[in-house]
């Protein structure tokens, strides 16, 4: 009977053990908050089974403007890094956020801080600041994300900081990273190659967020129906480009999913072309679930209405 009972202590005193070691094994995992579900996804790829992510924005939001809630100050002083894509893209909404959290790993200068715009080659830097130029960005374009070779920038930023907070796991980091930028060097072939055909083709955007992707993919975008970045379109902005469209036979405007189609519609209608809404972030469309994706979906648009 005793050593009935020695054996049972034994077997609860084991499986305590090994749900502890579950248990620690789970927390073992790094916890990740970034701002945009793209560098949520580059992070999952690097960080592989150590990390465990959690994106702010979604894919559909415009990343300007993002309401911060307690719930996201919560992941924040939890987390042990933190990726921003900077640049004063998120100005509004990430500097309350990381005040409110506490967690002085996460600040810039922290172990866990990421600037992902760090050594990207910016476009659009202005020489000099007017406020009555609109939605200037003092750095440059930040939407840098939208051109895939950039995605391996992104990559080795998030992977420094990884190795930095969890050093013991450095080698795996690094593989992962190889891995990323091989895949990254394939599939940006691929994707230029079916844009080639359409090289120096001209389009207009609703809003100047495309030029890194512009520069990559070969293509010239000729206006905006925002008379300046961050202004709604007016009637005679809309003027403006119907006659640009028409003297230079543009046929396609870019829109964004979180930006009304009215504008961009009429202008369609009126010179006899298409709106194309092209995904700004990963999880914009259901079926855009990682980095790789986004330019697989965005590729497939252009080359289906440039045909």
């Amino acid at each position: 009977m005793k050593a009935v009972s020695g054996k049972i202590l034994f077997a609860t005193l084991a499986v305590l053990v090994l749900s502890g070691f579950a248990t620690v094994s789970a927390q073992d995992k790094l916890r990740v908050v970034t701002s945009l579900p793209d560098l949520k996804s580059i992070a999952e790829f690097v960080g592989g089974e150590k990390v465990e992510v959690f994106a702010i924005a979604t894919g559909f939001q415009n990343p300007h403007f993002v309401d911060p809630k307690p719930s996201y100050i919560l992941k924040l002083s939890k987390a042990d890094l933190f990726a921003t894509v900077g640049l004063d893209l998120e100005t509004g909404w990430v500097p309350p956020l990381l005040n409110s959290a506490r967690n002085a790993k996460i600040l810039k200068g922290g172990a866990g801080y990421v600037d992902a715009s760090t050594n990207v080659p910016l476009l659009q830097v202005p020489s000099s600041v007017n406020r009555g130029e609109g939605d200037i960005h003092i750095y440059g374009n930040p939407h840098y994300w939208l051109d895939p070779v950039n995605g391996k920038i992104i990559a080795q930023n998030i992977y420094e900081a990884l190795r930095r907070v969890a050093p013991g796991d450095q080698a795996y980091f690094q593989a992962n990273l190889n891995k990323f930028n091989e895949q990254i060097d394939a599939k940006t072939k691929e994707w230029i190659a079916k844009m080639l055909p359409f090289k120096g083709t001209k389009i207009m955007a609703y809003h100047n967020e495309w030029p890194y992707f512009e520069q990559r993919f070969g293509l010239q975008i000729v206006d905006f129906l925002e008379p300046k970045p961050g202004i709604p379109p007016t009637p005679s902005q809309l003027a403006k480009v119907i006659t640009e469209m028409k003297r230079d036979n543009i046929k396609i405007v870019i829109n964004s999913p979180y930006f009304a189609a009215q504008s961009a519609d009429l202008v369609a209608r009126n010179v006899g072309g298409t709106v194309i809404t092209l995904a700004t972030s990963v999880g914009a469309d259901p079926g855009i679930k990682t980095y790789f994706d986004l330019f697989d979906y965005n590729i497939a648009k252009m080359v289906e209405a440039l045909q």
